[in-house]
């Protein structure tokens, strides 16, 4: 193993340090100088602001990130009600609006007002006790390959058309944000004939993919010329790859709000390190990583990279209330 000099000193304390090694309750040993952050793979993928956070969050307070990946959002917060307060982690990043009742009427989030909170655009403030605080947002959409797809459709119901037949990539509402945020989307437009809706769009869904950056990685593979992100994802492939091929199309219906969150769990091993961690999500040097690595918009006003020119912005923002554990059950017997 080779350590750089801040990691080997921060090594080398915890070896001849008696106060600086805890347990986490499972008889793992943990040094004060790191945080266990609980997200989404994408955060921490290669692509991701994962590590770079990590490296600038070090070099400010010697604080170390450990993060663990557990796939989509539905997956993180699964997992986190399954060990309770037996989890192994001090953190939660990514649970968005959707999961935010589910994951606040568990009791495992302790209230912890981070320094800057009030940067946060007001309109974004999920839980005003402050027990899951706002790190980015964006808005759904469906994102099309205009070089395949000339017409792109304008609505829900456009997409049911025969022209989009087998051509639409989906992520699995039980277990990825985005495909909740979907679901939520259709409920929000059709009401109780939202059953008949997903009969009626079955014929254009090639594949409905467990997470976002599978069914994503499948749409830049060019398995299907439609897929479910966001309005801000055509600035990722002008950013990178100098193209203005991927859009997002607008929708009269308007387009939901995802707002993404983080909090500090009550059972927390290192509250100390998690709060610190906390304060500097809000920062600028931890916000101005979210629009080139995330690809979502900061909470706080700073400047958006060029690139985000192209991501369009619908007029109507719409903010439905998430799918029920019922409604998803139903949608299971639908879709099978």
């Amino acid at each position: 193993m080779i350590f750089s000099k801040p990691l080997l000193a921060v090594f080398l304390f915890s070896l001849v340090s008696p106060f600086s090694l805890f347990s986490r309750g499972n008889g793992e040993k943990v040094s004060v100088n790191e945080v266990v952050v609980w997200t989404y793979d994408s955060f921490n993928s290669e692509w991701g602001p994962g590590q770079m956070v990590a490296k600038r969050f070090f070099e400010q307070t010697g604080v170390a990130v450990r993060w663990v990946s557990h796939g989509d959002t539905g997956a993180v917060l699964s997992r986190l009600l399954l060990e309770g307060e037996s989890a192994n982690a001090d953190v939660i990043v990514g649970l968005d609006q959707n999961y935010a009742e589910k994951a606040l009427n568990s009791g495992l989030f302790e209230p912890y007002k981070p320094v800057g909170m009030e940067r946060i655009f007001p309109e974004l403030l999920l839980d005003l006790s402050f027990r899951l605080i706002p790190f980015d947002y964006s808005y759904f959409s469906i994102v099309y390959d205009s070089e395949k797809i000339p017409n792109p459709p304008k609505s829900l119901e456009d997409l049911t058309s025969p022209d989009y037949a087998k051509k639409l990539i989906l992520m699995d509402p039980r277990t990825s944000s985005p495909g909740l945020g979907f679901f939520a989307w259709i409920k929000a437009v059709y009401g109780k004939d939202w059953q008949a809706y997903w009969r009626r769009l079955s014929p254009s869904i090639l594949t409905i993919a467990e997470s976002w950056d599978t069914g994503y990685g499948l749409f830049t593979a060019g398995e299907a010329p439609l897929v479910l992100s966001y309005t801000t994802s055509p600035g990722y492939h002008l950013e990178y790859e100098g193209t203005e091929r991927y859009k997002a199309s607008l929708f009269t219906e308007g387009h939901p709000l995802q707002i993404e969150t983080a909090g500090l769990l009550a059972n927390a091993k290192n509250k100390d390190a998690a709060k610190k961690f906390l304060d500097f999500m809000l920062s600028e040097q931890f916000q101005e990583l979210i629009p080139l690595t995330n690809w979502m918009y900061p909470v706080i006003n700073i400047p958006l990279p060029d690139s985000f020119r192209i991501n369009p912005k619908s007029d109507k923002s719409l903010a439905p209330p998430p799918p029920s554990q019922a409604d998803l059950d139903e949608w299971t017997a639908v879709m099978r």
